[in-house]
């Protein structure tokens, strides 16, 4: 190791990860931080198409690195290039340079934690668990804004200001000596293998409703373990859940354990009966409980037609709105106001509207 570090001019490099390049060989993701310089080392020939593959989830092709052969030859190129010789049976290390600082989840939580000090911002340290509540959903709800128009940068903006309120909240909690950012991902960890038998057990399953079913079998063993058998399992379903999604996850999770129709005939004769029953109601009270039941009803034909009614909802709130916008327009254009507009001229522009693909 010390003549290899020696051949790559690293003997004094202020901080490298030294992997085995064994431990990339059942990886999906790099094991290691990547704002860290990294030597990936082992007995030529390495595996590096299998290594090219874990690296390129993290690093893009033209990352620089080096590689070094038993013979002791040095070759500086890209990840792409690497990829693309990926025979080369001499090679038997990889220096990868070190990714930009704060591309690492321990760099980020480093400069949350800062704003939370002594010298940090004033607006962090003043925060707590329940006066980030309105900014957690803020942000969840700008994150679905821009997964419904595909906006990927957006995303990745969004996705970063919502693990920004998940990392606050974690030095909120190791502050007050609750819970750290530790514990909540060895929680998750352990959840997922616990709950994915099928994957890294030795159980069989075969279909998605096989999954399902074992999912809600082992939740309910989990609440027994932990002295909560009385839970129900609607219980889990967030009651700060918009309306929508809680009716759906109410009824995806009443199916798992069997308490579904046969098949959707069963729903649409539902859906009809409750529109019936709308109709004979009187008082107030009767029609609204009937509304209710009769979107209950909807959901559960979305459900059925594996159509999220949430997000389904929300894009045709976004339809109306641009054809809304549309009719406006051309009230604007015909220097009028939208009120002096006839319902005839609005909806031979909502018709335009259509047509023009909003």
């Amino acid at each position: 190791m010390l003549n290899l570090l020696s051949t790559l001019n690293l003997e004094n490099a202020e901080k490298l990860i030294l992997l085995n390049a064994d431990e990339l060989k059942d990886a999906h993701v790099p094991p290691f931080q990547p704002d860290f310089p990294v030597l990936i080392w082992g007995n030529a020939p390495l595996d590096l198409e299998g290594i090219c593959r874990v690296l390129q989830t993290t690093y893009s092709v033209s990352h620089s690195l080096r590689i070094a052969t038993e013979s002791g030859v040095l070759t500086d190129l890209n990840l792409g290039l690497l990829a693309a010789n990926g025979k080369n049976t001499e090679v038997s290390a990889i220096f990868l340079s070190a990714l930009d600082a704060g591309t690492s989840l321990s760099s980020f939580q480093e400069i949350v934690a800062h704003l939370r000090a002594p010298n940090g911002c004033p607006w962090d340290q003043k925060q707590t668990h329940k006066s980030l509540r309105p900014h957690l959903l803020e942000e969840s709800y700008e994150t679905l804004d821009a997964i419904g128009v595909s906006d990927y940068e957006g995303m990745a903006e969004e996705f970063g200001d919502l693990l920004l309120q998940i990392v606050l909240h974690a030095q909120i909690g190791t502050e007050e000596s609750n819970f750290s950012m530790s514990e909540i991902i060895k929680g998750i960890y352990d959840k997922i293998l616990r709950r994915h038998p099928h994957v890294f057990g030795e159980e069989n399953l075969d279909s998605v409703d096989e999954v399902l079913s074992n999912w809600e079998a082992l939740k309910e063993k989990e609440r027994k373990d932990s002295g909560k058998s009385e839970k129900g399992i609607l219980d889990g379903v967030p009651l700060s859940f918009p309306a929508l999604n809680q009716s759906q996850e109410y009824q995806e999770r009443a199916a798992r354990v069997g308490f579904d129709w046969g098949d959707i005939s069963g729903v649409l004769d539902k859906l009809v009966e409750e529109i019936v029953e709308i109709q004979e109601a009187e008082t107030e009270e009767e029609i609204a409980s009937e509304i209710g039941d009769l979107f209950f009803v909807l959901v559960n034909f979305a459900r059925w037609q594996n159509v999220d009614a949430e997000s389904a909802l929300r894009e045709a709130n976004i339809r109306f709105k641009g054809r809304f916008s549309y009719i406006e327009q051309c009230a604007r254009g015909r220097k009028i106001s939208i009120q002096d507009m006839t319902l005839d001229e609005m909806e031979f522009c909502w018709d335009e509207a259509k047509k023009n693909g909003l």
